[in-house]
């Protein structure tokens, strides 16, 4: 069974960091790229970035370049993001995703931002 579990999430004041955190199985992690995306409610969920299977390629919405950091250990089967300077608008709930197995969604983990 495809399995994501999302961690590292918080209450952070702006300009703070938190590093997210996720585990995933039930497929060949190695294979597969992975991301990370964001929602709020009443709003799409928000691809933040993109990484490939090997790690060489990444992405990052425009909003979150230069602060946001996607990285993965594919011996752990883990992929995490690094968040650093963090703003009000970056409050959310993260996820993870694999592109290997499409509609497969964990609980997420809570982002909260404020002063």
């Amino acid at each position: 069974q495809v399995q994501f579990v999302e961690s590292g999430g918080g209450l952070v004041q702006p300009g703070g960091s938190l590093r997210l955190s996720c585990a995933a199985s039930g497929f060949t992690f190695r294979s597969s790229a992975m991301s990370w995306y964001r929602q709020t409610p009443g709003k799409e969920r928000e691809l933040v970035a993109v990484i490939s299977s090997g790690g060489s390629t990444l992405f990052y919405t425009d909003s979150v370049k230069g602060r946001f950091t996607i990285s993965r250990d594919n011996a752990k089967n883990t992929v995490t993001l690094q968040m650093n300077s963090l703003k009000p608008e970056d409050t959310a709930v993260y996820y993870c995703k694999a592109g290997s197995v499409p509609n497969y969604w964990g609980q997420g983990t809570q982002v909260t931002v404020s002063s």
